[in-house]
């Protein structure tokens, strides 16, 4: 059983926010390590016990779910080196980790949010995914019609398109759903679960109403065939 993060790791998030620079991070990052890093990595574990009941397709080693603190400020007007939230990714083993849907939550000192879905999706990705809606939209209307799931996490979000995108019938029951840019789940709780037992039972309450979303969404990435390995046995010498 998780315990819970210690208040002090949401102190050190307000301090970071405040003095967020190199020469004050290096002195601390000892506390960092142990105020954040090395319980999220135990939060990791935990979780992915609970994914074995029912997303077991999902479980990552911790080391590769938990988020790096730095910033990636190469192409950012914004040049504050650490990230002032602190998150976790569980992508399908199935799939690409660069595609497809996830689960997602970080939090901050205000906040915990928890995400399930696809977020800025490639060309590809997109096309794929409203190919998907297009041929079962009546299947994800089902799954998101569940009262249990829109008491608890709400409707799917996501950002929506002026019209229909190229290629789709502008009459198709599911335009909506076709218009969307993102397909996801969210919901936010206040950051004084992050510090209590709750934490842990309160990610795993979300993930499981989200999955049956994840796992329609992933389904054009981790069903597709794979490439078979050829054996040196088919070739000659």
């Amino acid at each position: 059983m998780f315990s819970g993060l210690s208040p002090e790791a949401l102190t050190f998030l307000r301090s970071l926010k405040r003095n967020n620079r190199r020469e004050w991070f290096q002195l601390r990052k000892e506390k960092y390590d142990a105020l954040i890093r090395t319980p999220m990595l135990e939060l990791i574990t935990c979780l992915n016990e609970e994914f074995a009941d029912f997303a077991p397709h999902y479980i990552t080693p911790p080391q590769k779910a938990v988020f790096r603190i730095y910033r990636d400020t190469r192409f950012a007007k914004d040049k504050t080196p650490y990230k002032t939230h602190v998150a976790g990714i569980f992508h399908s083993e199935n799939g690409s980790k660069k595609e497809g849907a996830a689960y997602y939550f970080h939090f901050t000192p205000e906040q915990l949010l928890v995400f399930g879905g696809v977020w800025t999706p490639e060309r590809e990705e997109l096309l794929a995914i409203r190919n998907l809606i297009q041929e079962r939209y009546e299947e994800l209307n089902e799954v998101l019609s569940d009262k249990k799931l829109r008491r608890t996490v709400g409707q799917l979000q996501g950002e929506r398109l002026s019209r229909m995108p190229k290629g789709f019938p502008t009459n198709h029951p599911a335009e909506a759903l076709l218009r969307q840019r993102h397909w996801y789940l969210e919901t936010t709780v206040d950051a004084k679960i992050v510090t209590s037992p709750w934490l842990l039972p309160e990610l795993v309450k979300y993930f499981r109403i989200m999955s049956p979303v994840v796992e329609f969404l992933n389904r054009p990435f981790t069903q597709k065939p794979r490439a078979k390995k050829m054996s040196f046995s088919a070739f000659s010498f």
